[in-house]
C-alpha cells in the first residue's frame, strides 16, 4: 500500500486552506447534482458524493474545500464496485435501516487494499481534496453484537484509517462518528463529524426527533475529550430537522456552536441545500 504514497503526494495539492478557527467553518453535506452555484456560495467545506455532484472545477476556483464521500463499513448496491466486493465474499448482509447498503468485513485485506489503492485515488483524481469516511462506526457496533464472529473489526477499522493517512499524508480526512476509534485515530484525521448529535431521524415514524439527553451529553463529552487530547481537531455536527421550522433549526445551530462545533442542519436525504436561518 505504501507504494501509493507518490500518487497521494501528487494529488494532495488539490486541498484548499481552511479557516483559522473551527467556529468560522461553514460546511454542508450534499449528495445530489442540481444545486446552483449561488446555493453553495456561503460554504467553506463541501462534502459531496463523488459519483453525483455539481461541477467541481467552478467550486474549486471559488476556494471551496471539496471532500468526497466514501463508505468504508458498508457498500451501496449502486456503486460500480459492489459486484466485485460481493464476488470476493466480503459482504456481511444488508443494513436494516438502509437495505440497499450491505455491511462489509473491514478485516478483509482485499477490501482494505481496494480502499487504499483504488477507491481513494479515484476520488482524488476527480478533483476532490480529501475523503469523508462514513460507516466506520459499524465496526464497533457489529463487534459488540457478536464479539466472537466480529472479533478484531474495530481494530481493523482503525488500521484502515491509519493506512489512509500514511499513504495520503496531505489530504483532508474526515471521519463520521466512530467514537470508539477516536483515541486510536484522532491524530490521523483532520475532522470528526458528529452525525445525529442533538437530533436525528426516526425511519419508522418518518419524522425528526431530539436524541435522549444522556446520549447527547455522552457524545459531547467524547468529542470534547478528543479536542482536548488533540488541539486542532475540528468537530463538525450534522443534525436532522424539519427545514420549515426555521426557529428550531436556529436553536440547533446556536447549541452546537456553543460546544465549539461547526454545525450543519439538514433533511435526512441530504439531497437539498438547507441554508442556515438568518438571525
Amino acid at each position: 500500500m505504501r507504494s501509493y504514497l507518490v500518487l497521494a503526494l501528487a494529488l494532495c495539492m488539490l486541498g484548499m486552506p481552511m479557516p483559522a478557527r473551527a467556529a468560522e467553518l461553514r460546511w454542508l453535506s450534499y449528495y445530489a447534482d442540481v444545486a446552483k452555484p449561488e446555493e453553495l456560495a456561503g460554504f467553506d467545506l463541501l462534502v459531496l458524493d463523488p459519483d453525483r455532484h455539481p461541477g467541481l472545477e467552478g467550486l474549486a476556483e471559488r476556494g471551496k474545500l471539496l471532500v468526497g464521500y466514501l463508505s468504508l463499513g458498508e457498500v451501496e448496491r449502486f456503486r460500480s464496485y459492489f459486484g466485485a466486493v460481493k464476488g470476493e465474499g466480503s459482504l456481511l448482509g444488508p443494513n436494516p435501516q438502509w437495505p440497499e447498503s450491505q455491511y462489509v468485513d473491514l478485516r478483509d485485506p482485499r477490501w482494505q487494499r481496494r480502499v487504499v489503492e483504488e477507491l481513494v485515488p479515484a476520488i482524488l483524481r476527480k478533483g476532490f481534496g480529501g475523503v469523508f469516511l462514513d460507516t466506520l462506526d459499524n465496526a464497533a457496533y457489529l463487534e459488540a453484537q457478536n464479539p466472537k464472529a466480529y472479533a478484531g473489526m474495530t481494530a481493523a477499522a482503525a488500521h484502515l484509517v491509519k493506512e489512509l493517512r500514511l499513504n495520503y499524508p496531505q489530504i483532508t480526512i474526515i471521519m463520521n462518528r466512530g467514537y470508539e476509534l477516536l483515541p486510536q485515530v484522532e491524530g490521523d484525521i483532520d475532522m470528526v463529524l458528529a452525525e445525529s448529535l442533538y437530533s436525528s431521524w426516526d425511519f419508522k415514524k418518518k419524522t425528526c426527533f431530539v436524541v435522549p439527553d444522556s446520549d447527547y451529553h455522552e457524545q459531547v463529552r467524547l468529542l470534547k475529550a478528543a479536542m482536548a487530547r488533540r488541539p486542532g481537531l475540528r468537530v463538525l455536527s450534522l443534525d436532522y430537522w424539519d427545514a420549515a421550522d426555521r426557529s428550531g433549526m436556529a436553536r440547533i445551530y446556536q447549541l452546537e456552536r456553543a460546544n465549539g462545533f461547526s454545525p450543519y442542519v439538514a433533511t435526512i436525504g441530504l439531497d437539498r441545500v438547507v441554508q442556515e436561518p438568518r438571525q
